[in-house]
């Protein structure tokens, strides 16, 4: 990202600041987990096709041809364009906290643009962001990388929040796994507690690696920072829960709304994953819905991926009044 910090000031560079080399370590390890994915989704698919009297094939597209379509593509746009907006408002308001006034409108062609990018990574959508409104408004490219590193950090803890209430309201109906969600929790708080303080002075006061400018942002940051952001995040999860509930009975699946709220976020946390066609975000749906291996099997590839190419269509109509923006020179 040193690059993206054309217009700063021309102080010297901390060599830990310096972009390293990917380690490979960390492709070789997603390329197992996709391999995994896979290999277990075939082997639940055709189990459940041999069951049936099918072949996997046919099992696939008795499952396709059942589904709803047209009310399903018409819930999954007006979504796409409600998390859009949400998304939008959230980068514009943490971007008017920690470094300038930024309009709404003005966000909305960068946003859009970084859902074309974020078909491959979303990490690298929040990365082109960052240049972008360095190169468009001249703000610092590391201080913008502070801010995304802050949005990253908050949908963590975000989602973390959700899945810890839908907890509460249906435990009795989980997987065993989620009784770990408590836990979970309770480490994630004393975990936030310490970061808090660490950045505010508290702990550590000596220390400087606070002081670094891709961490401006959790400096600056308050807690009712944390809290708004939650609060401007979370219409776009509940819309979620209801959208993905409907969309799960127009595949032939019996769900509830109560259901859906825990695993909605860890779902998210696996799609995050970058996996080929979001193969862990299916993969944890069959887990979840086991009684349904084929419904879950499409569900999760149909609606992930068209989640993602939506986006980056809401891009494409925004591209051209980037790239005006980005080359106006």
């Amino acid at each position: 990202m040193e690059e993206l910090d054309q217009t700063s000031s021309p102080e010297r560079e901390d060599p830990a600041d310096s972009p390293k080399k990917p380690n490979p370590i960390g492709r070789i390890i997603f390329l197992i987990i996709t391999a995994g994915c896979f290999v277990y989704l075939y082997y639940r698919l055709n189990g459940a096709a041999i069951r049936e009297g099918l072949s996997l094939t046919e099992y696939m597209a008795q499952v396709f041809a059942n589904v709803n379509w047209i009310p399903w593509l018409v819930l999954m746009m007006g979504y796409s364009l409600f998390y859009f907006l949400i998304d939008t408002l959230v980068v514009t308001k943490s971007l008017n906290w920690f470094l300038a006034e930024i309009k709404y409108k003005d966000i909305l062609p960068i946003r859009a643009c970084a859902y074309i990018i974020s078909v491959f990574n979303e990490q690298i959508g929040k990365g082109a962001m960052a240049y972008y409104l360095n190169k468009r408004d001249q703000i610092p490219g590391w201080e913008v990388g502070s801010v995304m590193l802050f949005i990253m950090f908050c949908e963590i803890f975000y989602l973390l929040v959700w899945a810890s209430i839908g907890f509460l309201f249906s435990s009795t109906g989980l997987p065993d796994v989620f009784q770990l969600i408590p836990y979970i929790a309770a480490s994630s708080a004393i975990f936030f507690l310490v970061w808090l303080f660490y950045f505010n002075g508290t702990l550590l006061p000596n220390n400087k690696l606070r002081d670094k400018r891709v961490l401006l942002a959790f400096r600056l940051a308050k807690v009712w920072h944390y809290f708004m952001f939650f609060l401007l995040r979370s219409p776009a999860l509940l819309a979620a829960v209801v959208v993905y509930t409907t969309a799960l009975n127009l595949f032939g699946v019996d769900a509830s709304f109560l259901e859906l709220l825990p695993y909605l976020p860890v779902i998210f946390f696996a799609a995050a994953v970058p996996t080929p066609m979001r193969a862990a975000a299916i993969t944890f749906w069959v887990i979840l819905f086991p009684e349904n291996e084929g419904q879950m099997a499409a569900f999760g590839f149909v609606q992930h991926n068209f989640f993602i190419l939506f986006n980056a269509i809401i891009g494409l109509i925004f591209w051209r009044r980037a790239r005006r923006e980005l080359f106006a020179d």
